[in-house]
């Protein structure tokens, strides 16, 4: 990541800067930025005119842009009364909530507002954040589209209207407790106390920050402000079919988060894996092959079918602490072992503890489950005793 500073007149001096910005009551601004050249002058004009006569701020924009986006907002910086810091980032780990997470470690204040780069969350709303956050002595203030006074009129379509309203309630269905009080868990224009959060605990997957910080690192202290959803200033939005998948992705990452959650999502895993092993036994017993090696070779579909889904669903952000052939290996090992100790556990539940054959079968399918999981998650996909340090910095194959 290269870090490029860029600010008018004597800002340009970083022991003034710091005294700038660091006083109570600063604001950093995080607007993380993706081919958005078009609308950051436009955005920092609007800061221009609303912040600094009633903050004290500084802007970081977190840059991920295959544009001229960075060279456009060293342009505009020059006309600003304030501080403009440019991170331009090589590689966008973890998506737009990735880039949140980089602004919120390169922030100057306590109070952090995060905000779109499209123009579409008004700056003059900045300082109310703030404000609301100082009387409520509040961790959290979200600038929320579903409360009165609140609008999503800019949100273009029916279609983005009714993904909008599907998403909101699926999260908060998934996590109503953490989610208490968030009326816009999908709002992407919040203000937050660095003081309250820890940003290295935060695992971010695409554009839904909030969602992220609410769930993982809520501060006990959260209120809202109503905002009206503007209109994009120009360009197009990047909301698509590939960033929807990864909201799934992670909800999913998030709900699975503990490790009694992590079992369940196992376990349904482990259901569907009769399906590509039923049609493996169904196709190779149909070319005329003995059951026995076709129920054998069938069964490896659903391991490869079980393994693909745990690896994408249950431990995306673990797959870096050993590489892919060896994470094969191991639950392949794993899972056939099950089969194998299945027969002597009925046998021993029948002749040794008097019980009957279904009984019997029942109890070692639960046990070989609970251990098939143990041994994943300890086997497979925990770091190695000694060796966290360089297995954690390991890029995720």
């Amino acid at each position: 990541m290269t870090h490029e500073y860029t600010a008018p007149g004597e800002l340009n001096d970083p022991a003034v800067r710091a005294a700038e910005v660091a006083e109570p009551g600063a604001v950093t601004i995080v607007v993380p930025t993706y081919n958005e050249s078009a609308n950051v002058r436009q955005l920092l004009h609007q800061i221009t005119e609303s912040v600094p006569a009633r903050l004290p701020c500084e802007v970081v924009f977190v840059d991920d842009s295959s544009d001229d986006t960075p060279q456009v907002i060293r342009e505009a910086a020059k006309d600003c009364p304030f501080p403009v810091t440019v991170l331009h980032r090589e590689e966008p780990v973890g998506g737009l909530g990735g880039a949140v997470v980089e602004g919120i470690k390169a922030a100057g204040s306590d109070w952090i507002v995060v905000m779109d780069g499209d123009c579409q969350h008004p700056p003059s709303l900045v300082p109310e954040l703030v404000a609301t956050g100082e009387r409520s002595n509040a961790g959290l203030v979200v600038a929320s589209r579903y409360i009165k006074g609140g609008s999503r009129a800019g949100l273009a379509g029916s279609y983005r209207v009714a993904v909008s309203r599907a998403a909101t309630w699926l999260t908060k269905s998934l996590f109503p407790r953490r989610l208490r009080g968030i009326s816009d868990p999908m709002s992407g224009f919040f203000a937050i106390r660095r003081s309250d959060i820890t940003a290295d605990a935060l695992k971010p997957l695409g554009y839904k920050i909030l969602l992220e910080l609410a769930v993982r690192n809520r501060p006990r202290q959260v209120t809202e402000v109503p905002f009206v959803f503007q209109d994009r200033f120009a360009g197009e939005s990047k909301s698509s079919a590939q960033e929807g998948f990864r909201f799934l992705r992670h909800l999913i990452g998030l709900r699975t988060a503990s490790p009694v959650a992590r079992m369940v999502g196992f376990g349904l895993i482990g259901a569907t894996g009769f399906v590509p092993n039923l049609f493996g036994l169904w196709a190779l017993t149909k070319v005329g092959m003995h059951y026995v090696p076709a129920e054998i070779l069938a069964n490896q579909l659903g391991v490869a079918w079980n393994f693909v889904l745990i690896e994408h669903l249950l431990f995306r952000d673990r797959r870096g602490h050993r590489q892919w052939w060896d994470r094969v290996g191991r639950f392949g090992l794993l899972a056939n072992a099950d089969l194998v100790l299945r027969i002597p556990l009925i046998a021993l539940f029948v002749h040794r503890f008097g019980m009957g054959a279904l009984g019997a079968t029942a109890l070692a399918l639960v046990t070989t489950f609970v251990l098939r999981f143990v041994g994943t998650e300890a086997l497979v996909y925990l770091p190695r005793r000694g060796r966290g340090g360089s297995t954690a910095a390991r890029r995720a194959v």
